[in-house]
């Protein structure tokens, strides 16, 4: 029987439940709180540059190509793709730097010419990096997180001493060398835990790394949030913009609207691929499901120190995606997990989407993009960001010898503060909920409401957890629970 669904937000998740939820037949209308689609993954166009908001790494490309082909479809049919070559750069010091190729092998050639005997340890790792792949990507993730019984197959009996161990150990067992150690811990980051915190199991994120490679749709990946935009409105989504979601209206625990704008909006499913801690403060206080003590007790991801710089020359001696490994790496992470604070000595990260696309920069500019991890809920201040900025510029220019400050048009900042106003999200959180053993599965928040009929949620707080694909993932996993219970 055909729906009205609503749903909450228009991020990556919600994108595709609405693609799967349309292609069955319903009715289906996102509301979207700011003036343009993609959450997190919005646009901004300033003075003839282009900058992708939030996501800038392609990863897993198997997974977005999973999505398009369940409605008889490919990436290309909506944007195209370029693999990296270098993937990206780490940098470690001036004069100082390792480029990941775009192939396993070179990759292997460069372990072994760092740390003697590391080229075959490392084979070995990706190895069992994806044979761990195949399992979770191709069938763990894809279950809905209703019960402990869905992690129990035989192939997850063989590996479950790897859910007891972490990531960190199995590194620094097998290498010795600070610089390798810090490039195969850096890939569990985009889950939001640190190294020595996440199962050795999810080392299948190393393969998504160095086996699956770092891709780049042509303009950046706002060509993602249009392509899936597209096809969800070829399905016969609907798209509201500027529609503040102010209340979900519940009657005999059932929910039966929203309020939007002031206005009410009959539906008979709401699904919410907001932040899910705020979605669940538009219900009354006797329909949320977690506590606020639930919320605080838990390990969320980093938040991010973000600019958006717009520069009057080229860049040079930079790859596409860079990583500034010049400070200690694990300070950094107590810095965000351990003892949250502004760090001293920040590691962070630059993109040049020019670098690929000439046209996401007038001729002769380059676009920069610099991200700081930093832990959610601190202090945020125009001076703050200032500083940090001037830290991280001035590291920077001297690690790759040039000077870059004289030559900035404008820059743009985003950070903790602008994660609560435009996201509603959690403590200012840029990526969810961390990966952590107590936090995986259905250990996670539910896709569906315990507490209300016809409530559900996607997204990064709920299964499978962070990232892009994962939002994919969590976008087909609550369209299934909806198909099965409604």
């Amino acid at each position: 029987m055909k729906k009205n669904i609503s749903i909450l937000g228009s991020g990556f998740s919600s994108l595709a439940a609405a693609c799967y939820l349309a292609k069955s037949g319903n009715n289906v209308t996102i509301f979207e709180k700011n003036s343009t689609i993609g959450g997190r993954a919005r646009q901004k166009i300033r003075n003839g540059f282009t900058f992708d908001l939030g996501p800038s790494w392609y990863w897993m490309p198997d997974v977005f190509e999973k999505f398009f082909s369940d409605f008889d479809k490919k990436p290309s049919d909506y944007y195209i793709l370029k693999k990296l070559s270098p993937a990206y750069n780490v940098f470690f010091g001036k004069d100082n730097l390792i480029a990941i190729a775009d192939n396993l092998t070179q990759i292997i050639e460069t372990f072994e010419s760092v740390e003697a005997g590391s080229g075959k340890k490392l084979e070995k790792f990706i190895y069992e990096a994806q044979s761990n792949y195949n399992i979770a990507i191709k069938d763990l993730v894809y279950r809905p997180g209703e019960s402990v019984l869905e992690l129990i197959t035989i192939e997850t009996a063989k590996k479950v001493n790897q859910f007891f161990s972490t990531i960190s150990k199995d590194v620094r067992k097998q290498f010795t060398n600070p610089k390798l150690i810090s490039i195969l811990e850096f890939p569990v980051l985009f889950l939001g835990a640190k190294p020595s915190n996440t199962p050795s199991f999810y080392s299948f994120m190393n393969y998504a790394d160095f086996g699956l490679g770092t891709w780049q749709p042509t303009n950046g990946f706002y060509d993602v949030v249009l392509g899936m935009s597209k096809l969800a409105t070829e399905l016969g989504v609907k798209f509201e913009t500027n529609a503040n979601v102010e209340k979900i209206i519940v009657d005999h625990k059932t929910a039966k609207g929203i309020i939007v704008n002031g206005k009410i909006i009959q539906s008979d499913i709401i699904l919410s691929g907001a932040d899910y801690h705020h979605t669940e403060t538009l219900l009354d206080i006797e329909y949320r499901q977690y506590s606020e003590k639930y919320w605080d007790n838990k390990t969320f991801a980093p938040s991010s120190l973000l600019f958006y710089v717009g520069f009057n020359t080229k860049i040079e001696n930079v790859a596409h995606h860079n990583l500034f490994f010049d400070v200690d790496f694990d300070q950094h992470a107590k810095d965000i997990y351990d003892n949250p604070k502004w760090p001293n000595e920040p590691l962070f990260y630059a993109n040049f989407t020019s670098k690929t696309n000439l046209k996401t920069a007038p001729e002769g500019c380059e676009n920069g993009f610099f991200l700081i991890p930093i832990a959610p809920g601190i202090e945020d201040t125009e001076e703050l960001r200032e500083k940090y900025f001037n830290k991280i510029i001035a590291r920077f220019e001297t690690i790759t010898n040039q000077s870059i400050q004289k030559n900035i048009i404008f820059k743009e900042s985003f950070c903790v503060n602008d994660f609560v106003s435009e996201y509603n999200s959690y403590k200012g959180n840029a990526y969810g909920m961390a990966n952590t053993l107590l936090q995986t599965a259905f250990l996670r928040p539910k896709l569906k409401s315990k507490k209300v009929k016809n409530l559900y949620f996607t997204g990064q707080l709920t299964v499978p957890g962070p990232g892009v694909p994962p939002a994919l993932i969590s976008g087909k996993l609550v369209s299934d629970l909806i198909k099965k219970y409604s």
